[in-house]
């Protein structure tokens, strides 16, 4: 080594490499390589300080407000012990709830599809007026 006095050595304890161009963390303050500089790569402490990522509570789908300095999962936490709305029933209610009104179908669709004669509710395939037998109104219907 000519030169030992420049540069800094690694702070991660299995590197130690001395660089010439350190880069410092600006979460935890210590010197590393540029291997080492991101804070996954040297498993830094102090990471969730500059973590500006907003937590979102894994049961209600709320964002959770956390405050500079806090620790997102004991916030997440506290917010699921307290303030959480989470309602497992809602995770069972039926989406398909309107039943086609054709005597012996049992198809039930997502939304309304009325029939614009009779104004009631059918399936896709019962849609249209002859599908469904129509009595409805008194216009003549044809089979186009």
């Amino acid at each position: 080594m000519e030169l030992p006095w420049l540069g800094e050595h690694c702070s991660e304890r299995s590197c130690k490499q001395l660089d010439f161009l350190p880069l410092k963390c600006d979460a935890c303050g210590e010197v590393f390589c540029k291997d080492h500089i991101r804070y996954d790569d040297h498993e830094c402490s102090s990471a969730y300080k500059k973590n500006v990522q907003v937590p979102v509570c894994p049961l209600c789908n709320t964002p959770i407000p956390v405050q500079k300095g806090e620790i997102p999962d004991i916030v997440v936490g506290a917010h699921i012990d307290k303030d959480c709305k989470y309602n497992p029933a809602q995770q069972k209610q039926k989406i398909f709830t309107h039943k086609c009104l054709k005597p012996g179908c049992k198809r039930k669709e997502m939304m309304k599809v009325l029939c614009e004669q009779c104004g009631g509710n059918f399936c896709i395939k019962h849609r249209h007026p002859l599908d469904h037998d129509c009595r409805g109104s008194s216009q003549p219907i044809s089979k186009a």
